[in-house]
């Protein structure tokens, strides 16, 4: 059973210093699940501790030791794709197949390209009359999101591992249980204690603490731009290495020439994976004045065949978005996007009010006026 009132910090599960929780929510239902703890500075100071301590001994361990260390967490990672899918499904909202498939899978195929990589890195370079000696930076702060969580979670662990740095995680609070089974993962793998650590907990607080604290040396956020400005602000003045990759607005252009119902049908399933809740969803397309009634046309038979419903039902294409917020900010974007001149041409028109129960919102593909 996954233990979510607890962290991982230092090859152990500890108790919050202070105890707190948040509900879990199925977006599917609506309902609470289950409680997770949340974390607090004092929790984040524990784990980057323990992090310090282990970097001396683990940034000195061989390319071979980290090799035979991978190849166990992907053996064990393996035995429990089925169930990360499950949470992340229950969690987010994916249909259960694309979360069992995709979501787990991505993050086994980061560990598996990590491991690749690492057999035959060069850790030292001659570079002309010099040598370039490739050192692990220390200890790591990791800020994951919600929507692909195992995907982005290993394609953070995995380097860190693989470079001799140790870490502190923070995932979201709306799906921590694929994270939760992860530290699982590495610790059955044998990872050595205080290499990785977890804290579950909120932005403003776990997230703040891990920004700003002068023992980490380097921050890695996946996330909205917003927050992205704020952790990079509380990293400056210790003058730590900052990663980010932020929200944005991914076009899709679509030119005079292209095959237009495979341009088009591929962009809208591709925009409808995951519920859109993908960093690269093809959120606008961009295609010729003169094709522009052929183009909703075809979007629209797309929108028609899409099956909305519980991830977890036989068929379902597209489940529900991962929270009430989420569903509120897309009902707003459509209504926006209507109130400026958009026609909606398959689903729904928003909602003023909505039943309890699945968070799906209608199709929203609109076209603009020429």
């Amino acid at each position: 059973m996954v233990n979510r009132m607890q962290f991982y910090i230092d090859g152990a599960w500890v108790d919050p210093a202070v105890k707190k929780s948040t509900a879990v929510i199925n977006p599917a239902t609506e309902e609470a699940m289950y409680e997770v703890a949340l974390g607090s500075k004092a929790d984040v100071d524990k784990a980057v501790a323990a992090a310090k301590r282990a970097f001396a001994t683990f940034s000195q361990t061989s390319r071979e030791e980290r090799v035979a260390l991978f190849s166990k967490i992907i053996e064990i990672y393996k035995g429990r794709l089925k169930e990360i899918g499950a949470a992340v499904s229950d969690e987010m909202g994916a249909p259960l197949p694309m979360a069992e498939k995709l979501q787990a899978g991505a993050g086994l195929g980061h560990l598996m390209t990590t491991l690749d990589v690492l057999k035959n890195y060069h850790f030292e370079e001659p570079v002309g009359t010099a040598m370039v000696l490739r050192e692990p930076i220390g200890v790591v702060g990791m800020i994951t999101p919600w929507n692909w969580p195992l995907n982005q979670i290993a394609c953070k662990v995995a380097p860190a591992l693989a470079a001799g740095c140790t870490m502190i995680l923070k995932p979201s609070e709306f799906t921590p249980t694929s994270a939760l089974i992860f530290a699982e993962i590495l610790h059955e793998a044998g990872v050595p204690k205080g290499v990785f650590n977890l804290v579950n907990g909120l932005g403003p607080e776990v997230g703040a603490a891990m920004s700003e604290h002068p023992d980490i040396d380097m921050i890695s956020f996946t996330g909205s731009t917003r927050a992205g400005i704020d952790v990079a602000k509380r990293a400056a003045p210790t003058v730590k290495r900052v990663s980010q990759e932020l929200g944005g607005k991914s076009p899709n252009v679509i030119l005079e020439g292209a095959d237009l119902t495979k341009a088009v049908t591929g962009g809208v399933m591709h925009m409808f994976n995951n519920s859109g809740q993908s960093c690269n969803a093809p959120s606008r397309m961009i295609v010729p004045a003169s094709k522009m009634k052929e183009v909703a046309a075809i979007a629209k038979a797309v929108a028609d065949k899409t099956k909305a419903g519980d991830p977890r039902a036989e068929g379902t294409t597209i489940g529900p978005v991962v929270n009430r917020g989420q569903w509120d900010k897309i009902q707003g974007l459509i209504k926006k996007g209507i109130d400026e001149g958009a026609t909606l041409v398959a689903g729904a028109r928003p909602a003023r009010r909505r039943q309890q129960g699945l968070l799906c919102p209608p199709d929203h593909l609109r076209r603009r006026h020429p």
